[in-house]
């Protein structure tokens, strides 16, 4: 009786056109993944961007690949571009939240967060180095506080105006 519904049920998903996994992943695997996709590394780095553009290669770990880019700030701002930092970001914090392991490495996006931004900034040089440092800075020092909290609009533009202050100081 039981193997007749478990057969049921597996040919209705299938007539349905959902694809089952090829193997189940683990909670320990897709753990491992995550942390492997969350390290503020340039290895790390370069391994989330290619899982990135080739997600269909990781179907059978369910990430959530969606992404508000930069949420209420701007994604370049200054024309500094933190789009791909700012996919990565959301990326560990959808991920960890889905497993319930977030709190315990929301640290180590931000820090993976700020790393990425670092190596945005890190192409240039002089003043424009010097503005792009002190956004990432406050970008990352936003995450810190307001990761996962409704921020307002006010406090972001509040946090934009600090970071513009901090990068007149250091070119002074």
């Amino acid at each position: 009786m039981v193997r007749r519904s478990l057969a049921t049920l597996f040919f209705a998903v299938l007539s349905l056109g959902f694809a089952l996994p090829a193997h189940a992943v683990t909670l320990e695997q897709k753990l491992a993944a995550l942390s492997g996709f969350s390290q503020a590394t340039a290895a790390s780095a370069t391994s989330w961007r290619a899982a990135w553009q080739n997600q269909a290669a990781w179907a059978d770990y369910a990430f959530d690949w969606s992404t508000d880019l930069c949420s209420s700030s701007p994604d370049q701002p200054l024309g500094f571009d933190f789009r791909m930092s700012c996919r990565r970001h959301d990326f560990g914090y959808r991920n960890y939240k889905a497993v319930s392991q977030f709190p315990a490495n929301k640290a180590r996006i931000d820090d993976a967060f700020y790393f990425d931004m670092r190596q945005v900034c890190a192409r240039y040089s002089g003043v424009s180095k010097s503005t792009c440092d002190g956004l990432a800075w406050t970008y990352y020092q936003a995450v810190r506080e307001f990761g996962d909290l409704v921020v307002t609009d006010e406090q972001i533009q509040r946090v934009q105006r600090q970071a513009e202050l901090n990068a007149q100081s250091a070119d002074a």
